[in-house]
Order: C-alpha cells, then sequence, then structure tokens
C-alpha cells in the first residue's frame, strides 16, 4: 500500500517533468521562434555553401557559392568560379582507344540522363534547410506535427505528402540539436531519401547548418553541402 509521502513524492515528479517538457503546441511555438531569431541572427553574416552531387561515389559536380541574405530577407547566391572538378584526362592511344571513348560515351550519356534528377535531388536540400515556421504551423493546423519523447518534433507531410521531418530541440538552449528528413525525389518508395544536418556555432552562439548530406540510395545519389567561411557582412 502506497503512504501518503510516496504519493506526494510521485506527483512533485510528475509536476517537475511536465513543467521541463512543454506541451505540444508549447513546443512548436519554441522551435518556430528559435528557428526565426536564429535565421535573423545569420542575417548578419556571409558565408560560402559548396555543394557535392555524386553519382556511385564519384563527383559529378562540384559548385562553390558566395552566399549573403538580400533586402528582401532571400539568401543570394554567386558562384564562385574554379570550383568545379576538371575533367579526368583521356586515355592514351592505343589499341583500346577506341573501346575505351566508347566506355566513357556510355557513362556521360548516363551523367547526362540523370543529370536533371540529380539537379532535383540538390535543389530538394533548399525545401527542407532551414526549416520554415510558417510549414510548421501549416502543419500544426493540419495535425500532422507530433511531440517526440527526446523534447523535439516529428512533422508529416512537411513538404511532400507521406515525408517526415524530425525536428531535435533543447529547450534549455533554445537550439536545434538534430535535424533528420526522410522524404523522396519524384517517387515514394522508388527514390526514398534521407537527408542529416550536422549543425555548426559562431562565435556568438548563431547556429548554422555546417553539412548537409542528401543521400538517394536507390538511384546511388548523394548530395552533400557544406557552409563554411562565416563572415559579419557590412
Amino acid at each position: 500500500m502506497k503512504t501518503i509521502g510516496s504519493v506526494l513524492v510521485a506527483l512533485a515528479l510528475t509536476i517537475s517533468v511536465h513543467a521541463q517538457t512543454p506541451a505540444p503546441p508549447d513546443r512548436a511555438a519554441a522551435i518556430k521562434q528559435a528557428v526565426a531569431t536564429n535565421q535573423a541572427a545569420l542575417k548578419q553574416y556571409s558565408w560560402v555553401e559548396t555543394t557535392e552531387i555524386s553519382l556511385k561515389g564519384e563527383v559529378k559536380k562540384k559548385e562553390q557559392k558566395q552566399c549573403y541574405y538580400g533586402a528582401d530577407g532571400k539568401v543570394q547566391k554567386t558562384v564562385v568560379p574554379g570550383a568545379a572538378p576538371k575533367p579526368a584526362a583521356e586515355p592514351s592511344g592505343g589499341g583500346g582507344r577506341r573501346g575505351g571513348r566508347l566506355k566513357e560515351n556510355i557513362v556521360e550519356n548516363k551523367v547526362e540522363e540523370l543529370k536533371d534528377y540529380m539537379e532535383k535531388a540538390a535543389a530538394l536540400v533548399g525545401e527542407y534547410v532551414p526549416p520554415d515556421p510558417q510549414k510548421i504551423q501549416a502543419a500544426q493546423t493540419a495535425g500532422t506535427v507530433k511531440p517526440d519523447p527526446a523534447g523535439g518534433l516529428n512533422i508529416t507531410d512537411y513538404f511532400k505528402p507521406g515525408d517526415l521531418l524530425s525536428i531535435g530541440f533543447d529547450n534549455a538552449t533554445k537550439k536545434l540539436t538534430t535535424f533528420k528528413v526522410n522524404s523522396y525525389v519524384e517517387k515514394p518508395k522508388e527514390d526514398d531519401v534521407t537527408l542529416n544536418v550536422t549543425f555548426g556555432r559562431l562565435a556568438d552562439g548563431t547556429g548554422y547548418p555546417q553539412q548537409i548530406l542528401l543521400n538517394v540510395a536507390a538511384k546511388n545519389v548523394v548530395v552533400k553541402v557544406t557552409n563554411s567561411g562565416y563572415k559579419k557582412a557590412g
């Protein structure tokens, strides 16, 4: 039989847990506010965005862009010349020259066929990173936001029907801790995508997506975006 003391202790622990962990609407509001505050801080900075698109482990496209926020609040990007990888040297002459060139043509054609697809995969990154408070609000209204036991949120149908965005959140520091996405490029279950973000911190505590890794396993396509060289604009 439980004593009054043990019941009071259990009640106190329950109250403490509820006080530390916001209810889902409050948690969502805290995350939206944290994202908005952090994005406002990032608008003071310029940085370099490096994007690598790989097919079967081989980098097919590498591009660097100088980034900053314009007066309209949107990120402006300027391509940095000379960032693309140099094409592989052509094989030397000889009996295997024709066969080697034929193989190269086949590979080039295959890459060209996948070019649009790889660009779509790369563009998908921008639909999830950074998270959009308005999309989170829309998901709340639609009832597709669920609390995560660790303190974050799981959001389904965030950008595409059936996708899942999982946000880890530290309520004490008001910072995003993890950011994972399960989505797809064109067709669910045929070209499923996983996306993971590794966060970095600037000297003033502002968070930024240090590395974004998008993997389309079915197509052997990987998109890696690295953000670096942050400097205060002005």
